[in-house]
């Protein structure tokens, strides 16, 4: 393949303006790029320098020397482009690099100290509500009360608050905060005010946890939270009446919360960004109402009467007072209706100690028990159930543990159930994507997980799906 001079004057006429767009070329790398070009036109042909045909393997070597030479980053020193990146990655210091340790300890408390002063004080805040106050922006027709601003008037707030109100006033803000309440081009000033609350907040409770991550990497270990709810106690009011014996076992259930949901794939710690994104610190917080009702004690799992419930619950489980519980102790949980299939599996898939299971992995069954509809809970009952570790239940599985509840009624008296109808019942409620297997997946899809889990581990649970229509009828009259 030959080219005239007219389609090089061309080409090289189009090269030029296209690099021309980048950076000038000086007359030298001209010269290196033609010379590169007509390498690679020699190649095209299987050429050398006289014309002569050459071998496959010196065409090969000839492309590869043109190819480096041709992307071969280049920069002003002539030095490699590595050179040039700033370093990114800085290893952990080691326990024994005591120096080390105490220089990072120190910056991260500046970091967060630096953090902590961006962030609006209450002064500020009652600032900014004036301001919004005094913007002239239109009251509803509907409400008197309730103020509106346009986002002209948004920009105004923004420029007499001034700089350390900006983070919170941007226009995607604004847009955000007019789609959630309709998109008419207005926004409420108890919104905007609310948002610039709850973000404050949240900044203070992010530099609050960050103060107990004690790598810096953005997470908190078992010990970390553990540290953070007992300092955290003394502000609760409505755990002033707690006895400091029961203290350490309070701290120990409330972070167990946070473990169980944040932490699926159990490597003993959780992200701070879940922390804050989770309702679990807002439950937390909310015991810092000095009067807060029973009722919303009761369902708050982070509450004394509820932690009580809990521990008070697992003494009296625990017959032999070595503080342990064995599988024949457990048995008596709740109603006394979990089958022996479960729980022997409930011992053999969490940590036990000579066969019998402590507070912590106790609390992490009464989670799942108590929560079944939540994934987490679903995930790790799904475990307890997939006895053979495949990834799913068959119907050897389902008929396993079945088995176990056609035994305890049986044993009750009541004549027990054909197993083929509860299992074409449980396949027609949870619709796997595989005719003959049900993956977590599956029951999680479904929205029946919890029915279908609780009909295989306890009596109970299936006589309340067996008896449903009786229980609502029952339900509604007593309505």
């Amino acid at each position: 393949m030959s080219d005239s001079p007219k389609e090089a004057k061309i080409e090289d006429k189009t090269n030029n303006n296209v690099s021309n767009e980048t950076k000038p070329l000086d007359e030298e790398q001209v010269k290196l790029n033609n010379e590169l070009k007509n390498r690679l036109r020699k190649y095209i042909k299987k050429l050398d320098d006289t014309g002569a045909s050459i071998s496959k393997k010196e065409s090969e070597k000839l492309e590869i020397e043109t190819f480096k030479q041709l992307y071969k980053p280049k920069l002003d020193s002539d030095e490699e482009s590595y050179k040039k990146i700033p370093k990114f990655y800085f290893k952990l210091p080691r326990p024994d690099e005591v120096l080390a340790q105490k220089l990072r300890e120190e910056t991260r408390a500046q970091f967060l100290q630096k953090k902590s002063k961006e962030l609006l004080d209450n002064s500020e805040l009652k600032h900014l509500w004036s301001l919004i106050e005094k913007s002239n922006g239109s009251y509803s027709m509907a409400n008197s009360d309730e103020l509106t601003i346009d986002y002209f008037q948004f920009k105004k707030i923004r420029d007499e608050a001034g700089p350390k109100y900006r983070p919170y006033f941007t226009a995607e803000v604004f847009g955000r905060l007019q789609a959630a309440e309709g998109g008419v081009g207005r926004v409420r000033g108890v919104s905007l005010f609310n948002y610039v609350m709850r973000r404050v907040w949240l900044q203070q409770t992010r530099i609050g946890l960050s103060l107990y991550d004690v790598t810096g990497q953005g997470y908190l270990t078992e010990h970390d939270l553990e540290s953070y709810i007992a300092e955290l106690v003394p502000s609760l009011a409505a755990l002033d009446g707690l006895d400091s014996s029961f203290s350490s076992f309070y701290v120990c259930t409330a972070a167990r919360k946070f473990l169980f949901f944040l932490d699926p794939l159990r490597v003993g710690r959780v992200r701070i960004r879940d922390v804050l994104s989770c309702s679990f610190l807002d439950d937390l917080l909310e015991l810092r109402e000095e009067d807060l009702p029973m009722e919303l004690q009761e369902q708050n799992w982070f509450s004394a009467a509820s932690a009580l419930r809990v521990y008070g619950q697992y003494l009296n489980l625990d017959r032999d007072h070595n503080g342990m519980l064995s599988i024949n102790e457990l048995a008596g949980y709740g109603s006394g209706t979990l089958t022996q299939a479960f729980l022997q599996r409930v011992f053999q898939q969490c940590l036990t100690y000579d066969g019998e299971m402590d507070y912590k992995t106790y609390l992490d069954l009464v989670l799942a028990l108590e929560n079944r509809r939540q994934p987490a809970a679903l995930a790790y009952l799904f475990r307890v159930l997939d006895i053979n570790s495949q990834g799913y239940l068959d119907a050897f599985t389902l008929n396993y543990f079945f088995k176990a509840i056609q035994e305890q009624m049986v044993a009750h008296g009541a004549e027990p159930v054909n197993f083929d109808d509860v299992k074409d019942e449980i396949f027609d409620m949870i619709r796997p994507q595989h005719p003959s297997r049900i993956t977590l997946q599956d029951l999680l899809h479904s929205g029946h997980g919890h029915t279908a889990v609780s009909i295989l581990l306890e009596l109970h649970g299936f006589w309340a799906y067996e008896n449903r229509e009786a229980l609502a009828a029952a339900g509604d009259h007593n309505a």
